[in-house]
């Protein structure tokens, strides 16, 4: 969870850059600050949980019981905000009152209200809804029921996550024995998704190899299944979609708007992530994005009307001119690129 110090405190602190970076020099937080700017991008902003589990790893290795992020109190306006220009959308204090709280993961605070240190954070994206299906079919006709009629078996740790998140207790009583997206090659998501992160019930049988399904046990973890056992399962829908098909910017625009909802809109590092896991089966070294610059008022904006807060561009300082689009890297760290819209690339449009 996440405290304030007092910013003259010496601690470690974390920068982010591509990545995260943490640095095991005790500085203030005008001194972390200013490091991290002059050396990496800035100190680290977080706003989701894949955020904040890519961070809490990193914090293992710091010297300190705490370590700075970007977050920032005006006494002038009186809010919290990210020093990256993020809102603070989520907060997670363990006490408004200020009262410290050091061992429950929590944000607490301490005297002086001027700098927040990493402990952890929790937050869903919602872009994604789970259907129970409470209808008994085997693994394999499960996987075919989603794909025809939603996305896919729900997969991955950050779907759990919001599942366990969103629904209430009477529907998780009905989770256990239903089937996720799990199975064994030797495991890998029913999506192609590349998550690599497992919960396995420490019971479960590692020996039978006819068990090479994966279903969730009353207690939220996995335990594997046979395929051909009848059981309820979970499907989800997903609202960004890879079209391989090679078109300029403004084709894949009317293409998305005829037959979707537009091209897809990223606005923070999780969707980053989430769309960006999807270009490894692109055919195009780019995809096209919702990305556009206009030169009449010389910035980018998003087609669906979005603020561009987040900024993932490879080059920043590349030239912007006329008749200019947003593209991403399908291979490399999936960058944003600044692309002439008559090229031809695949592209996301979002449902």
């Amino acid at each position: 969870m996440w405290n304030t110090e007092d910013c003259s405190e010496q601690k470690p602190f974390i920068c982010y850059e591509d990545h995260v970076i943490l640095i095991n020099e005790s500085r203030t937080w005008e001194e972390a600050l200013y490091y991290c700017r002059h050396h990496h991008h800035d100190l680290v902003t977080i706003t989701n949980l894949d955020d904040q589990r890519w961070v809490q790893e990193k914090t293992k290795n710091a010297t300190t019981p705490y370590v700075w992020t970007g977050l920032r109190y005006t006494c002038t306006l009186g809010f919290w905000f990210w020093v990256s220009d993020e809102v603070v959308r989520y907060k997670n204090w363990a006490s408004p009152e200020q009262v410290e709280v050091k061992e429950e993961f929590n944000w607490t605070k301490a005297k002086m209200p001027w700098s927040l240190i990493l402990i952890s954070l929790m937050e869903t994206n919602t872009s994604q809804k789970f259907h129970l299906i409470e209808k008994s079919l085997n693994w394999t006709n499960a996987q075919r029921y989603c794909r025809e009629n939603h996305t896919d078996l729900i997969s991955g740790l950050q779907q759990l996550d919001q599942l366990n998140q969103t629904w209430n207790d009477s529907m998780k009583e009905k989770l256990e024995n239903v089937f996720i997206g799990l199975y064994s090659d030797v495991w890998v998501w029913s999506d192609k998704s590349s998550f690599s992160f497992r919960n396995w019930n420490p019971q479960r049988d590692r020996e039978n190899e006819e068990l090479d399904c994966a279903a969730l046990t009353d207690q939220g973890t996995w335990r594997n299944d046979k395929c051909g056992e009848q059981r309820s399962f979970i499907c989800y829908e997903d609202h960004v979609i890879l079209i391989n098909e090679n078109r300029t910017w403004e084709e894949a625009l009317y293409y998305c708007r005829h037959h979707h909802h537009d091209l897809v809109t990223i606005t923070n590092l999780e969707e980053q992530r989430w769309v960006q896991e999807k270009t490894k089966n692109a055919t195009t070294p780019y995809v096209w994005t919702g990305l556009r610059y206009t030169c009449t008022l010389g910035f980018w904006f998003w087609v669906s009307d979005e603020v561009v807060r987040y900024k993932n561009w490879a080059s920043p300082e590349q030239v912007n001119e006329c008749d200019m689009s947003g593209a991403m890297e399908t291979g490399r760290d999936h960058k944003w690129v600044k692309i002439n819209d008559e090229k031809k690339f695949n592209f996301f449009c979002s449902k």
